[in-house]
């Protein structure tokens, strides 16, 4: 980057999707963010724009150092990964349109970013953000998370650094989240719980 972007280009950044850096603005506003690298286009259709790591890394410092006026709202339309127990998840067409998207983000920023431009492993970006990229890869690989009342996965933080914890009350839906979690590029292992229950730790794999 040449120069800092105008304070139009740094709500276009400010505004992305948290989760795969998903962002929107005019053709003209897209394009230069791509040539200041700190966007790229998708080379699938519909060929949308996210952040780059470079975009990521300024985001994260944008909300300090932006005046009050130029940060971002609160928006319910961002989409957020799924942990499970938040209301109002029932599946839905759009739902599952948005997820795609977001997996599909993901795999470009592993490319970009891991050695290699390998896909089949988690990247530093989900590293920083455990839980939410592990309840990403298990929707994206169709596991349902656990509504308010309704049975699925939840996906908790641990004390153990770079692991979290898969809950569900069903054996063999917890066997197919370990499975969608080890496709996803992460190292899974079972363990006993109180009460006889069981769960996941998972941890990104690094090789």
């Amino acid at each position: 980057m040449t120069r800092p972007p105008t304070a139009a280009q740094r709500r276009i950044i400010e505004a992305a999707d948290p989760e795969t850096g998903r962002i929107s603005g005019s053709a003209a506003q897209l394009a230069r963010l791509v040539v200041l690298k700190l966007a790229f286009r998708h080379p699938r259709p519909p060929h949308e724009h996210f952040l780059t790591p470079q975009g990521h890394r300024l985001r994260e410092t944008a909300p300090e150092q932006a005046p009050p006026e130029h940060r971002p709202a609160a928006s319910d339309g961002v989409f957020t990964a799924r942990l499970g127990g938040e209301p109002g998840t029932a599946p839905s067409a759009a739902r599952a349109r948005e997820v795609r998207t977001a997996w599909q983000g993901l795999l470009e920023i592993r490319r970009m970013t891991n050695p290699g431009g390998a896909v089949d492993r988690p990247c530093a970006w989900e590293r920083g953000r455990l839980a939410h990229a592990a309840a990403l890869a298990l929707e994206a690989a169709g596991r349902t998370p656990a509504g308010e009342t309704e049975p699925g996965y939840r996906v908790t933080e641990t004390p153990q650094p770079e692991a979290v914890a898969v809950h569900h009350v069903d054996p063999a839906a917890l066997a197919a989240c370990a499975s969608a979690l080890q496709e996803a590029g992460w190292q899974v292992s079972e363990h006993a719980a109180a009460r006889g229950a069981r769960y996941l730790l998972a941890s990104p794999r690094r090789t």
